[in-house]
Order: structure tokens, then C-alpha cells, then sequence
């Protein structure tokens, strides 16, 4: 079963605001800004903290890098094929490579753990301890992330020099006193502590709470839980309420999903998945019932159907949900 975890990090954005008035971070200020986004990563995910945030440092300069700076990109992640977001093109095997580019240094550490995840050439790793950083190193390597041969001797150094070792020991409870504002030119240490404590006494939400990620039609989603609101889905998943609303043919006006109800997390498809050319009707089924349960935009059920949107579908009504029903 494949879980995902999600933080706010409305705080965690705060404090880079705040570590952009830097002209170079320490590798210790750097570690403190974003330690609780590796060990957030590690929760969902499984990848040690220490290891997530000693390649951080290692392959961003300690956030200090040309490619950091310019794209966000702390892993020197390349574009590859697959890659359809932004992109920065930066000297490095060879002259004006490709790489990722990002909003937010936190879209970069998503990114490194779906990264890690999504490629079959790092999945023996997930098989070690979430505390085992010496086989995540030699694992890496192997892998073929990086070319250095020394790549897990440095990783695994920064690791015992910094121990971040203990940040693989923190417990989901414990992730809010490890957000650690960083001192500015300005000298707003203080204040941005208390912005920082102040965003995180506001979350309503419990940002551990396990979701079981579904695929459906080629598309994630998730089942709403007791107490969830479409608001509040959106902040968990750092999405914008309207989109959460729009991806699932809800009205403007929508508050509160039912229990157990799907949320698409990316926008629905033209048509059903192949190999399910008609759906029968069953009593008290909705069209967007019908839509949702096969991941598709409700207003081309519709048109697939040749009816209108304020009609709804009759018990044992046979709809299209990939062809067009020919003209009567």
C-alpha cells in the first residue's frame, strides 16, 4: 500500500524568505532551514532524513550554488525525458545540461523523494532501515546517482560530522520544534521565530494523518476522511482550494466532502480508462458519481451522452464513456 505524508509548510516557506537575505549560508544554517523538510520526506517516504539532507548539502553547495540559486534545485536532478515542468540549463558532465527547476526549494525535496521513488533503478533501497545511512550511500551510489567514486564517503561524512543521524530518530509529533528560523542582515531573528510559531499554532489539520494514494485512470487521488474539508485537503496535499474544487466538478460554493468520498489531486481525463467503453446506471447514481468513479471530466460525460448538464442519468441507463452516442 503506497502512503503519503504531508506538512504545511507555509512556516517552512517563511523561514526561506528569511535565508534569502543571506549572502551564503553555513552548512549548519542550512541544515536548520531545512532538516524538517527531509525529515517530513522521510516520513512519507522511507529515505533517511540524514541522508535526504546530506545530499542536500553536499550537491547544493550548502544551498549555495549556482543551480540552487537560479532554479532551486538542491539534488541536480536533470530534466530527462519524463520531465515536463520548468528547466535551467547549467554546465556540468557535459556543457548546458538540462535540469529541473523549481518553485521552492521545498518543490525540490517533493521532487528528490518522488525522484528516489519512481525509478526502479532505487527501489532494492527501500528495502534497508530508514536508519541504515550506510546502505542508502553505497545503495546510491551503485545506483548510479552520482558519478563520483567517493560519493558515499562524503555523504556518509557530512552524515557523522553533522550528526544527522538523530534526525532519522525524530517521531512525526516531534517534526514542529526542528523548524529553525536563521539569522538575517536585517536582524529580525526574533521576529521571524514568532511568525514561525505562530503559523504552526494556526494548522487545524494533523499533517501525519496517513492517505492512501489511489490511481485511478492514470490519475492520483484520495478518499475523504471524517472531519476533512475541501479546504483543508487542499492545504494538506499544498494544493489551492479552488483546484481541489475545480479537478472534481464541484460547485464553487462546496465545503465539506462525504466520508469516503474521491478527491482527484490532478485533473480528471477526457474519458474513461480503455476497456470501459459503457457504464450501466444503478439507482441514486449521480453523473459526477459516474464521472468520478472513472476519473473523467464531467461535462464530456455529458457530451459523450448528447444530454444536457441539468439532466441526470435514468436507473439502467447505459452512458458512454469513450465514444460519442451517434445522432438519433
Amino acid at each position: 500500500m503506497k502512503q503519503i505524508l504531508f506538512i504545511s509548510v507555509t512556516a517552512l516557506l517563511l523561514v526561506t524568505l528569511f535565508a534569502n537575505s543571506q549572502t551564503r549560508l553555513s552548512r549548519s544554517e542550512y541544515i536548520d532551514l531545512y532538516k524538517a523538510i527531509a525529515i517530513q520526506e522521510m516520513h512519507r517516504s522511507g529515505i533517511p532524513a540524514s541522508i535526504t539532507m546530506a545530499q542536500g548539502c553536499l550537491e547544493s553547495d550548502n544551498g549555495n550554488s549556482k543551480l540552487a540559486k537560479r532554479s532551486n534545485n538542491h539534488f541536480g536532478i536533470k530534466c530527462r525525458d519524463d520531465w515536463s515542468g520548468a528547466r535551467v540549463y547549467h554546465h556540468d558532465d557535459a556543457l548546458n545540461e538540462c535540469f529541473r527547476k523549481y518553485r521552492s526549494v521545498e518543490e525540490s525535496y517533493i521532487d528528490h523523494t518522488d525522484f528516489l521513488m519512481q525509478n526502479s533503478r532505487y527501489s532494492f533501497l527501500f528495502k534497508l532501515g530508514h536508519e541504515d545511512y550506510n546502505g542508502w550511500a553505497q545503495g546510491l551510489k551503485k545506483a548510479g546517482y552520482a558519478t563520483d567514486p567517493k560519493y558515499p564517503q562524503r555523504l556518509i561524512k557530512i552524515i557523522e560530522d553533522e550528526k544527522l543521524y538523530l534526525l532519522d530518530k525524530v517521531q512525526p509529533g516531534e517534526l514542529a520544534q526542528h523548524v529553525a528560523p536563521i539569522k538575517t542582515e536585517k536582524n529580525t531573528l526574533e521576529q521571524a521565530r514568532e511568525k514561525v510559531s505562530e503559523t504552526f499554532e494556526n494548522i487545524k489539520i494533523n499533517p501525519f494523518r496517513d492517505r492512501e494514494i489511489l490511481t485511478i485512470n492514470g490519475l492520483e487521488a484520495i478518499r475523504a476522511l471524517p472531519g476533512d474539508t475541501y479546504e483543508s485537503i487542499a492545504r494538506e496535499m499544498n494544493m489551492k482550494t479552488w483546484e481541489v474544487i475545480h479537478y472534481n466538478d464541484l460547485p464553487k460554493n462546496a465545503v465539506q466532502p462525504q466520508k469516503d468520498e474521491l478527491i482527484y489531486l490532478q485533473r480528471k481525463r477526457y474519458n474513461a480508462p480503455k476497456g470501459n467503453e459503457q457504464h450501466t446506471v444503478k439507482q441514486g447514481e449521480s453523473m459526477r458519481d459516474i464521472a468520478q468513479k472513472y476519473g473523467m471530466k464531467m461535462n464530456r460525460l455529458y457530451r459523450l451522452n448528447r444530454m444536457n448538464k441539468e439532466q441526470e442519468a435514468q436507473n439502467g441507463q447505459v452512458l458512454n464513456l469513450r465514444k460519442k452516442v451517434p445522432k438519433q
